[in-house]
């Protein structure tokens, strides 16, 4: 599998050391609530992984940033699904940091997330059919420097080693008046609580639990206004929060197929599978990763505009039917009684499924899809 192992190698090149330990882990203890998958990501440097040197991170391009994410995938679903929100939310704050919206203050916080190794959580992807990344779940007022932000956020992956929480908000004023803005919240901050929610035990490591806000204040240099254009197209940096998003969270899932295929391939030493039946898997995993990495140049080349909205969609999609079709493949060369007797291949069949369920699902995604198509505005809702 060239391009896993690739994928590998890249992940080794920038976060070393981490792979060879999420190795010697099973994919039992590693998907456990309390593993040590996010401290070890913190070890190795993960939360600087995109950050621009610049400010302090390790400035991994999009395109590698993709394979590290299918690598840790391969090896520890969860850490993979929590971490790409991580990485989301950073991209989003160093785009809002050379952006005209700037406040000047996004430069220390991407310093402080790289130094400190702090882990940010994102709160937009909420998984409910129809609904979009960026659909406000919070509500909040303003208040003297700032604003009094109320609600949750379920599922909030790494809701308990976060140490920041990236969120939007739709913030009311004194006329009734109501505007979209995305926020950072302190873990630490005075109303900011936890709660048990995801009661699954696939993707369990991920700590996608109920983050809670009761009052708490967030200084006005934390809040950015999310604008629309006229139609409700996208501003630049929901744009751009968005193509990241799309990108790494696929690629999580990509990873898990991957370590499926692996099994599968581990057989052909013994004569067991056919090259006609690999080669089949295989063209569904590597188209997968080259829709990805069309998405990752699009970041690269700062393509991102409707059409490039238009492109992340289309790629978003067909990876996901690739990557559920290699899974599926997979679990039949392997056999009912590998399914029967190794929790393994089970656990990763029910996590590729989870691909699904990130927005925009199909309900929400494929009316945008075929307005893009027509020429007209694509709006994610």
């Amino acid at each position: 599998m060239r391009m896993l192992d690739e994928a590998m190698a890249v992940c080794d090149r920038h976060l070393p050391g981490l792979i060879d330990e999420l190795q010697h882990i099973s994919l039992h203890d590693i998907e456990q609530p309390g593993n040590p998958g996010l401290e070890l990501f913190r070890k190795y440097g993960g939360p600087g992984l995109v950050i621009p040197t610049t400010y302090g991170g390790l400035g991994v391009s999009p395109v590698d940033a993709v394979r590290v994410v299918r690598a840790i995938g391969a090896e520890a679903p969860s850490l993979a699904v929590a971490t790409a929100m991580h990485h989301f939310s950073v991209a989003t704050i160093f785009t809002l940091a050379d952006s005209l919206k700037s406040s000047g203050l996004e430069w220390a916080l991407l310093e402080g997330i790289a130094d400190q190794k702090l882990l940010v959580s994102s709160g937009f992807a909420e998984g409910n059919p129809g609904q979009g990344i960026l659909t406000p779940t919070m509500t909040a007022t303003r208040a003297d420097n700032g604003i009094i932000v109320n609600g949750s956020k379920r599922p909030c992956s790494m809701s308990a080693s976060m140490d920041l929480l990236s969120a939007s908000v739709s913030i009311t004023d004194d006329t009734g008046r109501t505007e979209n803005a995305l926020l950072l919240v302190p873990k630490a901050a005075p109303g900011v609580s936890v709660h048990p929610f995801w009661h699954s035990s696939v993707l369990t490591g991920a700590e996608s639990d109920e983050v809670r806000l009761t009052d708490v204040f967030v200084d006005q240099n934390l809040v950015v206004p999310a604008e629309t254009g006229a139609q409700g197209e996208l501003d630049e940096l929901q744009t751009v929060g968005f193509i990241w998003f799309e990108m790494l969270i696929t690629s999580c899932y990509l990873g898990m197929a991957s370590a499926l295929a692996r099994r599968v391939f581990d057989l052909r030493a013994h004569g067991r599978v056919s090259t006609e039946r690999l080669t089949d898997i295989n063209v569904r995993l590597e188209t997968a990763a080259l829709l990805l990495d069309d998405i990752a140049r699009m970041l690269s080349a700062k393509e991102t505009d409707n059409s490039a909205l238009l492109r992340t969609m289309i790629a978003r999609y067909g990876a996901q039917d690739a990557i559920l079709e290699a899974a599926a493949k997979s679990i039949e060369a392997l056999g009912g009684m590998s399914f029967i007797s190794a929790p393994d291949v089970a656990y990763l069949a029910a996590a590729c499924h989870c691909v699904s369920f990130h927005p925009p699902t199909r309900t929400a995604g494929h009316g945008a899809l075929a307005a893009g198509l027509t020429g007209d505005v694509l709006r994610i809702a």
